[in-house]
């Protein structure tokens, strides 16, 4: 749901089975048996039968042979009796349910449809959506039936469709039902992140990250002088007899900060898979959750054709599954009307860290990222370009591929002389490695 300021607002993953799992699926989310009309038609045994009874009298027709016909006597008796006695449910009851309607990519997942008991003779075929990949391992038992099957790439995917063929005890005729699987949501697998870039300046909040300033953390700070209402458990004992007064110790603050990730979803080149937009988002929330395992507030902003759609900042291992349900909504496209540099205060409170996750090919997107730094914005640009335009023979094409060279290192070195790091990652690596000058030490 869209608010009018322009945020991205959807319910958070409630814990369990609607989370993302485990490596293995287990048990399917319980769902009520619905009834499903079945199409009944001739088997391919029956039409065998009547393929003989005909190719008989046919026979008997041309040669004028009355014997003949008594062939076709059999098959069209066996065909009158199976539909006399043979026994066709107009609807069935059908269960179908999901382990996890929502993973991440390349996990497990596995779908569980059962049938009514008294149905015994089934056949089960799992047709998959565009974007699933069937797994290799299918369990059938009787009227009951698992079918596992994986999401390669992010987005919102529908599983597909189960059919279920059922024959009468004749094996004459057969049924056919169709049953349509719900959707699922596929999360980016997000980035290996273990370190935090913090601010050097941190807002007067709770958290978990050493301030400048002496407060109640539980890190050494240095020793002071005894003043009248110090607390008598903070003397250094042995420091005040040296120096024979009262001597107390001091502790850091504990502070967190306000954390807002920036994806550029207006351009996404490259294999997918492996593309821009796949980098960004796998990194973005990678960040997410390092940061608010760290206790700090973090919020998205997701640049996209529509404009811009923002999370708030907040706490809480819900907001994790918000944010991924916002950069599960990014969609790639040019908008000549979008703007955007104009974004509530809710969205970009100030004093807060700016990670950008850009192949940088918008210029849009980094004047936004111009305004922001001159703004005052502590701002760090994560590079996930890692395509580049086709190689060809022609002087043209050599030409412009040099020019598109050059204008991609003007913009990186523009961005490096206004304050903004950036730095390239690959998508391989853990976030760690190219962020490493900026978490080792204090930032802007």
């Amino acid at each position: 749901m869209t608010s009018p300021n322009g945020s991205v607002l959807r319910p958070a993953a409630s814990p369990g089975a609607s989370s993302p799992g485990g490596a293995s699926p287990g048990a399917s989310s319980p769902a009520p048996a619905g009834e499903v009309p079945v199409d009944w038609r001739p088997s391919r045994h029956a039409r065998r039968l009547l393929t003989l009874a005909a190719a008989a009298l046919l026979a008997a027709l041309l040669t004028r042979n009355p014997a003949l016909a008594g062939v076709a006597g059999p098959p069209l008796l066996i065909l009158a009796m199976a539909r006399l006695t043979g026994s066709r449910p107009a609807t069935l009851a059908v269960r179908a349910g999901l382990t996890s309607t929502r993973m991440y990519e390349g996990e497990p997942v596995a779908v569980d449809v059962s049938a009514a008991d008294d149905v015994d003779d089934l056949r089960w075929v799992f047709a998959p959506g565009k974007g699933i990949e069937p797994g290799s391992a299918v369990a059938v038992n009787g009227a009951a039936a698992r079918f596992a099957f994986t999401v390669p790439r992010w987005g919102k995917r529908a599983v597909g469709s189960v059919t279920l063929t059922l024959y009468d005890r004749w094996h004459l005729t057969e049924g056919r039902v169709t049953v349509g699987l719900p959707s699922v949501d596929c999360y980016p697998s997000p980035a290996v992140q273990r370190t935090e870039v913090v601010l050097s300046k941190l807002p007067n909040r709770l958290g978990e990250h050493r301030a400048r300033v002496p407060g109640d953390g539980t890190e050494f700070n240095g020793i002071r002088e005894f003043v009248p209402g110090d607390r008598q458990r903070a003397i250094n004992w042995p420091a005040s007899t040296r120096r024979g007064r009262l001597q107390v110790n001091t502790f850091a603050a504990e502070r967190s900060q306000d954390v807002v990730l920036l994806v550029d979803a207006t351009t996404d080149v490259g294999e997918p898979g492996t593309s821009a937009l796949d980098l960004g988002l796998r990194g973005a929330a990678g960040a997410a959750r390092a940061y608010l395992d760290g206790r700090d507030r973090v919020g998205v902003i997701t640049y996209q054709w529509g404009g811009a759609y923002w999370l708030a900042p907040s706490l809480g291992r819900r907001q994790v599954y918000k944010i991924i349900d916002v950069l599960l909504a990014a969609d790639t496209g040019y908008a000549r009307g979008a703007v955007f540099s104009r974004l509530p205060r809710a969205a970009l409170p100030p004093g807060a860290l700016v990670v950008a996750f850009s192949p940088l090919l918008d210029g849009r997107f980094v004047e936004a990222l111009r305004d922001m730094r001159e703004r005052g914005f502590a701002l760090i640009v994560v590079d996930v370009l890692n395509a580049e335009p086709p190689v060809r023979r022609r002087f043209a094409d050599i030409a412009a591929r040099r020019i598109w060279r050059m204008e991609q290192q003007a913009i990186r070195f523009s961005l490096r002389e206004l304050g903004v790091p950036v730095v390239p990652w690959d998508g391989g690596t853990p976030l760690d490695l190219p962020l490493a000058p900026y978490t080792r030490r204090r930032f802007a």
